[in-house]
């Protein structure tokens, strides 16, 4: 079997944009194969399953096989693994093929240790696109009872996660010629009803403050509205991005929304809930145990921990998230390293 790093290098060098993963995900089917583990290959994931033997919990490794593109900016070629001192450098590197092939070769390391239950190891597709396979790929694992997901954290766990709702903030108003504002009698100008609703959007639902994550933030994002320089518009849009937090179900939050602005909230994606790790976490506790002085914190980016959000889970991986989706991302070799033996350790401290 390569080593941790060997094995990122020749992944990274495959091209996996989101709803291209088949070589990649080909190639790990056979690499996992190859070192004699039972391995499963279909439209939503690649899957490793190891199993001890004996009852117990199902503990399951979570990331993904897809990469966003390129982009411009870079300074090497995006899909040639370039390593620079402690660095490798290449489109996806970090976020997430890091933990893909730390978490690939703890399984294999594992291979006949188990004292009870099973591990899953599972990669999905699409992670960064709203067509992400995940959600498929737990369905079919059968029951699970904690979770680890490997997104680039710099091996600090995060245990909590915000969410995301999208909506259109639409305000409506009366056509009028733009020359007759001042004679033409009372109107509403939908661009400045819009305005006036934007101005009340900070703060506006920070009564509710997670303990960890702060306040629900409320960001206008895009604009839309005008028919002619010279003619005041019937309707003008705002597109809210809301970074969400388990302090505000996402129901109650449109409401709260909805009922303190003047305008119409539309609500165009709300699947992307906040998530939290348990108080009285096993998983957690498991963790700290193998890792003394693991670091806890809240994260701002979404994943795929939403669909295992019903379970004792935790997003934790090598790799620095802001370098995620930039030119010359890049990830700390010791890292990678570092991440295969903790995710080993983990999982046979919590089936033990």
């Amino acid at each position: 079997m390569p080593t941790e790093i060997a094995l990122l290098k020749e992944l990274v060098a495959i091209p996996s944009v989101s709803g291209a993963e088949e070589d990649v995900a080909r190639f790990l089917e056979e690499t996992v194969r190859r070192a004699g583990l039972p391995v499963q290959r279909d439209d939503a994931s690649v899957t490793i399953v190891l199993e001890s033997g004996h009852p117990g919990p199902t503990l399951a490794f979570l990331s993904h096989l897809d990469v966003v593109p390129p982009g411009e900016g870079w300074t090497r070629d995006p899909f040639t693994p370039t390593v620079e001192g402690d660095r490798l450098y290449g489109r996806g590197s970090g976020d997430a093929k890091a933990s893909v092939a730390a978490m690939t070769l703890a399984a294999v390391d594992l291979a006949g240790l188990l004292r009870t239950g099973r591990l899953l190891v599972i990669q999905g597709y699409a992670e960064e696109t709203r067509a992400t396979t995940m959600a498929t790929a737990v369905s079919r694992a059968g029951p699970i009872d904690a979770a680890v997901v490997g997104e680039p954290t710099n091996l600090a766990a995060a245990v909590a996660q915000r969410g995301l709702m999208m909506a259109d903030l639409v305000a409506r108003g009366e056509q009028r010629h733009a020359g007759y504002a001042a004679t033409d009698g009372h109107f509403r100008n939908a661009i400045a009803a819009l305005a006036r609703d934007l101005v009340r959007l900070e703060g506006i639902v920070a009564e509710r403050e997670h303990p960890i994550l702060g306040a629900t933030t409320v960001t206008p994002t895009m604009l839309q509205a005008g028919v002619s320089r010279n003619v005041t518009p019937p309707v003008a849009t705002a597109v809210l991005d809301i970074r969400s937090t388990p302090a505000w179900p996402h129901q109650e939050l449109a409401a709260a929304l909805a009922e303190r602005l003047e305008g119409e909230l539309v609500v165009t994606s709300d699947r992307l809930v906040p998530c939290e790790t348990p108080a009285d976490s096993r998983l957690l506790a498991a963790a700290k145990r193998v890792m003394p002085g693991l670091t806890t914190f809240g994260s701002p980016t979404c994943s795929d921990w939403v669909f295992v959000r019903q379970h004792d889970a935790l997003k934790c991986g090598p790799g620095t998230s802001r370098r995620s989706h930039t030119a010359d991302e890049y990830v700390e070799l010791p890292e990678v390293s570092a991440a295969r033996a903790f995710y080993a350790a983990l999982a046979l401290e919590y089936l033990q």
